[in-house]
Order: C-alpha cells, then structure tokens, then sequence
C-alpha cells in the first residue's frame, strides 16, 4: 500500500474505534442500523471513497474504499457489509457502467450517504446462478415494465436506491439481461420487514418487489442486453473489495485472542507460553496475512484494468477461510468467555459465516478457479 492507503486505512480504523466500536454490541443485540455513525461516516467522505470529486465523490480508488471496509469491520462487520452494498455494489457499479446524465444524477447523493444504495440480483430461485433471475423488463412505452422479486438483498429495507438485474430478451437466456436503475418511491416497488440472521445483524437485509414498475429508458445502466458482462465485472469488484472486510475480521480475532493470551494465566503461566496456544495465534496469522497479501493483489489487478476474475474468487475464498478460522480459535483461546452470547469473538464467528455464502458461495469461487486454471472459463 501506499502511504497515502495507509494514512486512510489508519484514520478508518480510528474512526470505527470511535464512533462504530461502542454501539457494534448493541447493533448486533437489538438487529439496529446505527444511522447516525452511517452520517457521520459520511460526513468523512467515506460513501464516496473511490468515486469522483466532480460526482461528489471523496477520490482515490477501489483499494481506498477496501480499505475503510477493513477497517470498519474491526468493529462491527455488519456495518461494513450495508457500507460495501451501498457504495461497490451500488455507486460503484453506476460510476463504471452508467451515462453521464447517470452519474451527475445519483453519485453526488450516494457520495453524501443521503440515498442509500443497493444491488438487487439474488432472487429465491437464483442465487448461485445469478443468470437463472426471472424477474423480467418489457418494453413499455418508452421505458421498461419491470415485474418480479428479489432476496436477501442487503440494505433493501432502508435503501432509496437499486441497481437491478431483469431479464430483457427470456428467450437468450443469459444474454438477454440488463441492468437498471431503480428508485424506491416508483410506483410498485416495495420491501419487505428485515430478514432475521445468525449473523450481520444490523445489517438490514431482506427482499423487494417489483409490481409492473416503469423504468424511464434513461434509467437503463449499459446497453439492452449486455448486463452479463456488468454483472461479471461487477461481481469480480465485489470478491476483492470484501477479502479486505473478511481480513478485517481476522485480524480483530486475532488481536483479540492475542491480548487474552498473553494475560490470562492458568497453571502458573499466561496462555501464550503453551504451546499449544500459541501455534493456534501463528496459524491465525499466516492465514490472515496471506488472505490480505491475495486481497491487495487482486486490487491491485482491478485497479490497473486487468480483469481478475481468478484473483479476486481467489482472496474472497481465502479471506473467508481466515475469517473463520481466526474466529474459531479465538473463541477456542477465551474458553467459557468467548462462547457467551455478547463476547466479541462470539460475534465475529457468526459474521464470518457469511464470507462462505455471499458474492458467490465458496464452492462457486473453487468451481471459478477450476475453469480459469483449466483455460475453460
């Protein structure tokens, strides 16, 4: 990283010690999204990081807003996973794909957390196979008329904003999507109440509804037809950008088993000096950091234009790895302690969970990394 990613990972980090740490117990408790520590977070530019500053946006790249994932899950994952949904999946994906009538429209409020953002793909009968949707756009004067359903969408229940996949030609199949922009108070559109979770929670996440919406022709993102590849991209950008959320995880777990370790003594001496205790801390390290190391990577390669569709199925199914398994042990090193509803080693565990199942499950990213191997993609 430069020293410029390193000064804003660092001030990132402060600010969910800050702001984000004190209320992560009862975001996860109580299922409640923190909307003041989201406007204060914008307050500091973070809904725009990566975006523009003609748009609004706060500069720098994708690595930047990676960045502040990370460290915003040191404190609460869940809240990192409604930041990521808002601005990857959702500003980020119109600042690469949307016209310039698009962006001058609805990156400035996203950059300033006002709209809150979502994407909508995963419906109840696709979600590995995100080209198997069934929710359909039609011609319609001018526009499009979009009916169907969407699930587990994160930030659906609080969001003003969507991008969409549907279907715009059934008959090609995988070749006929298309993505657009879909605003809350259109006629047709509507939530559902938040999913209850084992993990993320505070995170609002639940399903939409499209009742025959009219999409002005002004809101398709890319061509008619071409959203494959939107959606590929987009999906590449989204296993690199939440590797670094997964390290995040990690690295608390880590952090935290560490600092019990080496003050928690039992049979005349502190954790750490047994053996046992502190191979578990060395493994947790190496697969921390070897995740972080394939995560920068694949950054790396999506920031300089090369696709990296191996590298980024690569970090996330890493990171997820990580996550886990630096949970796991840490819970393991705190006994009693760390198994008791409350502990934040308890609550990493179950937001780790995650990392397994979303951006594409991690037996999607192996199936990935397969056919790139093979040449077969």
């Amino acid at each position: 990283m430069s020293p410029e990613h390193e000064a804003v990972y660092q001030a990132a980090l402060q600010f969910a010690r800050r702001a984000l740490e004190p209320v992560a117990e009862a975001m996860d408790r109580d299922d409640a999204w923190p909307r003041s520590v989201w406007d204060e977070a914008a307050s500091l530019g973070y809904m725009g990081a990566g975006l523009p500053e003609p748009y609004g946006g706060s500069g720098g790249d994708l690595l930047t807003s990676a960045l502040i994932a990370r460290a915003l899950s040191h404190a609460s994952p869940a809240f990192a996973l409604s930041y990521g949904a808002h601005l990857n999946l959702c500003a980020h994906a119109i600042w690469h794909n949307g016209s310039e009538g698009q962006r001058t429209r609805y990156l400035p409020p996203l950059a300033r957390g006002t709209v809150i953002g979502a994407l909508a793909l995963t419906e109840p009968d696709a979600g590995s196979d995100a080209t198997g949707i069934q929710t359909v756009a039609h011609p319609d004067g001018g526009g499009y008329c979009l009916t169907g359903s969407k699930t587990f969408i994160t930030n659906a229940p609080v969001a003003d904003l969507w991008v969409v996949y549907a279907k715009t030609a059934p008959e090609a199949g995988r070749h006929g999507i298309s993505a657009f922009i879909v605003e809350r108070d259109w006629p047709g559109v509507s939530t559902s109440p938040p999913f209850a979770k084992l993990g993320m929670r505070g995170s609002p996440t639940g399903a939409v509804f499209f009742d025959d919406v009219h999409i002005p022709r002004d809101n398709l993102l890319g061509e008619e037809n071409r959203g494959l590849q939107l959606m590929m991209g987009g999906l590449d950008r989204e296993r690199a950008f939440y590797a670094l959320s997964g390290v995040g995880i990690a690295e608390e777990a880590l952090e935290r088993a560490l600092a019990h370790a080496q003050l928690r003594r039992q049979f005349g001496q502190r954790l750490v000096e047994f053996e046992l205790v502190a191979a578990k801390l060395a493994d947790m390290y190496v697969q921390t950091r070897a995740a972080h190391l394939m995560a920068l990577d694949a950054l790396a390669q999506l920031g300089a234009g090369r696709r990296a569709s191996r590298e980024a199925a690569a970090a996330l199914l890493a990171a997820g790895q990580a996550a886990r398994f630096a949970a796991d042990e840490a819970i393991q090193i705190f006994g009693g302690s760390g198994f008791l509803t409350g502990s934040v080693v308890e609550r990493l565990y179950r937001d780790a969970k995650l990392f397994d199942i979303g951006a594409g499950t991690k037996e999607i990213r192996r199936l990935i990394l397969a056919r790139e191997l093979s040449g077969m993609r």
